[in-house]
């Protein structure tokens, strides 16, 4: 049985739905909400398919969609997954849990070429799952593919615990960044999008 993640332990209830409304109120005024989107196809071939490991409201696998990549996306919220799919056809969703995610027992058999694990996902997870989080999502990459995985340093889950994980994970880091718009990393910085491969065995 999965442990409750902190999207549930550590919001109100209502979280799901204002959240929701949030997502879909900022995509009618016209909000850039593709950044992520951008990073990961200029990372991979034309046409790849795509892992979005903790999709939310889908807005970063529509867009992946949107330029031409086959994109799965799965979340442990219903709520946000059924909002996916009523905003954005086209992607398949899912419901799971990260730490034991196991996507051939849903159809979804043929490795990733990347996985995308934005919005602050990685802060969201069970408490100490975080590893097998890692662990279960690179597993569904291919060999020298990539995963890619943005959160704040301040979200309680340090930066030098997240290189520990990933390393354990079988992933090796080639770059980081302090946005999704490549902007250099610093130590200082509240913000960190890493850059991982799986190596080719």
């Amino acid at each position: 049985m999965a442990k409750p993640t902190r999207w549930v332990t550590e919001t109100k209830p209502g979280h799901s739905q204002w959240y929701i409304d949030r997502f879909r109120r900022l995509a009618a005024e016209g909000a850039d909400l593709a950044g992520e989107a951008r990073l990961l196809d200029a990372l991979v071939a034309p046409g790849a398919r795509i892992l979005d490991a903790g999709c939310g409201t889908g807005r970063v696998a529509a867009e992946l969609a949107a330029r031409g990549h086959r994109v799965v996306g799965v979340d442990a919220d219903p709520a946000l997954v059924d909002a996916a799919r009523a905003d954005h056809p086209g992607p398949r969703w899912l419901v799971g849990d990260l730490a034991e995610l196991d996507l051939a027992a849903q159809g979804e058999a043929e490795p990733f070429d990347a996985a995308v694990v934005a919005g602050n996902v990685m802060a969201f997870v069970a408490p100490g799952t975080e590893r097998s989080v890692l662990t279960r999502v690179a597993a569904h990459v291919r060999p020298d593919g990539l995963v890619v995985v943005g959160f704040g340093t301040d979200r309680g889950y340090p930066l030098p615990d997240f290189d520990a994980d990933a390393v354990v994970a079988g992933l090796r880091l080639e770059h980081r960044f302090a946005t999704w718009d490549l902007r250099p990393w610093r130590d200082d910085a509240d913000f960190a999008v890493s850059v991982l491969r799986r190596p080719a065995e």
